[in-house]
């Protein structure tokens, strides 16, 4: 009777063993997520990044600095990864190494380092390198990072009040008027300039990640 006993208990332990190991390996196949579907998720962080800059210029009532060229590169880096676009990845990648430098310079010197702020230029970075590593970088996207900036410049003149100076569009940076005696040589000036750092960007990331070696290793 004991033995029995002992022989049903082990089959319904053997069949409940066997309802969770298949449990299990369903739930494993469900959280077993593409590295497609993995690199559109990844677009949500830059999303994040932007929502907390919108709020912190909202409340100092300075929303026209929502256009400068890192936080409106969040909005296209999380473009690029939703909608799968390498190219507008790419292009939203360069600007993030000038971009960072830039911060460096005139923000965080002079005023310190603030919470969105540093999600927006170190958390869009961290998102842009982790992007590269799938999708790659070729020798031609700077053109069109440098056709961007050209866009939103422009953008920044009609839309933002010229005291925010957003993206250099209205005025000579604080600090250079005695070089340049009118807007419009600054400005030749800084375009030349952006052009070399875009382009620098470009070839910078390329060498680490090469586009043509990643889309041949994706192959094999």
């Amino acid at each position: 009777m004991l033995c029995g006993d002992f022989l049903s208990q082990s089959r319904a332990d053997t069949k409940a063993h066997a309802v969770f190991f298949s449990k299990a390996g369903i739930l494993k196949r469900g959280m077993d997520i593409s590295p497609r579907t993995k690199l559109r998720l990844l677009g949500i962080f830059p999303v994040i990044f932007f929502l907390a800059q919108f709020k912190h210029y909202w409340s100092t009532h300075e929303l026209g600095n929502l256009f400068w060229m890192c936080n409106v590169g969040n909005l296209i880096l999380a473009l690029g990864l939703f909608l799968e676009k390498p190219v507008v990845t790419r292009l939203a990648a360069i600007w993030t190494i000038p971009g960072l430098i830039i911060w460096i310079i005139y923000v965080v010197l002079t005023w310190g380092l603030f919470v969105s702020s540093v999600l927006a230029h170190v958390g869009g970075l961290a998102v842009a390198l982790i992007a590269l590593n799938q999708v790659g970088m070729d020798r031609t996207t700077w053109r069109w990072a440098f056709g961007w900036y050209l866009v939103i410049q422009l953008l920044s003149r009609f839309l933002t009040a010229p005291a925010l100076n957003v993206n250099l569009a209205h005025a000579v940076q604080p600090g250079w008027e005695r070089v340049f005696q009118s807007y419009w040589s600054f400005w030749l000036v800084l375009t030349a300039a952006t052009v070399v750092s875009v382009w620098l960007s470009g070839i910078l990331l390329w060498s680490i990640w090469p586009a043509e070696r990643l889309s041949r290793l994706n192959v094999l």
